[in-house]
């Protein structure tokens, strides 16, 4: 049996064509139990079936707050999203169905009450979970969760959200405020961003970057600190030259100290910082590291090894 697959066309679809699929998105939702690890499983009685927590997501939803939903519906937890797992595709009623998959771990008390869609929640190690799984795509994410690092932090770079045109603003450029747009995104990213549990923000000192991350600071009381490092420009308007040395240095101390954390600063230093990631964690590079404004990365990293156990990239409102 295969242990991973791919996002293109299943059998049975348009040959040679390309039909628009189903969204969804779940979890592997973990703990480490007293008889060792256990995933969730939730039984759905309308199909007397055991999968993996999931469901649809919703028209406009982010695919990240649709995941934490859809697990906190059927399982009655709070999933705290951790790595990004391979995405899975196959047929539905004879319709492509994507499903988007994260490890996580369960935050808060459980709410778990039967229901006419879910019935049942066991927590199962994860040999035993995998025979009890009814479908072969189900058993295939679990097989990726076990593949890979079960602990691990996210590092999350983000550009700041809009601020208008810099020939528009008269004032000092480090004190240029977001936009209408910019405002917008930046209250959509209080709640994208929190599924990862992030609790520290460090963030250049523009009020371009600082008002992106204060309503997500606010919502999840995270802790934000400015840093010189992650800034560019000047209060005189000239051209300052970007210590993109330095820049790297801090990011670089961050990464080191694995903990969960996200990092606001611009575009001129996004590919910049990204390079350095994964060349220090000995990952290839991408050849597209910028970013468009309000736009993230995330880097998931092994909390045993500090190798680099994946990476996502997400719009502000996806």
């Amino acid at each position: 049996m295969s242990t991973a697959t791919s996002a293109f066309p299943p059998r049975g679809t348009a040959p040679g064509g390309y039909m628009e699929p189903i969204r969804a998105a779940g979890a592997v939702l973990w703990r480490d139990g007293a008889h060792g690890r256990e995933v969730a499983l939730v039984h759905r009685p309308l199909r007397d079936d055991w999968s993996l927590p999931k469901g649809k997501q919703k028209n406009g939803e982010h695919i990240l707050t649709s995941a934490v939903r859809e697990v906190t519906e059927e399982a009655g937890l709070v999933p705290v999203l951790g790595r990004r797992l391979p995405s899975q595709r196959y047929l539905k009623d004879g319709w492509p169905k994507q499903v988007e998959w994260w490890a996580a771990t369960p935050s808060g008390e459980s709410s778990f009450t039967p229901n006419e869609e879910v019935d049942a929640l066991e927590w199962l190690p994860v040999d035993q979970a995998r025979h009890r799984l009814t479908y072969d795509h189900d058993v295939h994410v679990l097989d990726n969760f076990r593949a890979g690092p079960a602990h691990t932090v996210p590092t999350v770079v983000l550009r700041h959200a809009s601020a208008g045109e810099k020939r528009d603003w008269t004032d000092h450029d480090l004190l240029r405020p977001l936009d209408e747009s910019g405002r917008a995104d930046a209250l959509e990213l209080a709640a994208v961003l929190g599924v990862f549990g992030v609790r520290r923000a460090v963030s250049s000192a523009a009020a371009r970057c600082t008002e992106t991350v204060l309503p997500y600071s606010v919502t999840h009381a995270a802790e934000v600190r400015t840093e010189r490092a992650f800034t560019v420009g000047s209060f005189d308007n000239g051209a300052a030259p970007t210590d993109r040395e330095a820049a790297k240095a801090a990011f670089a101390a961050l990464i080191d100290e694995r903990l969960p954390t996200l990092v606001c600063t611009h575009g001129e230093l996004v590919a910049e910082l990204m390079r350095e990631a994964l060349t220090r964690l000995d990952a290839p590079v991408s050849q597209q590291l910028s970013l468009r404004k309000g736009t993230f990365w995330v880097l998931h990293v092994s909390v045993a090894d500090g190798s680099l156990a994946s990476v996502e990239r997400h719009t502000a409102r996806g």
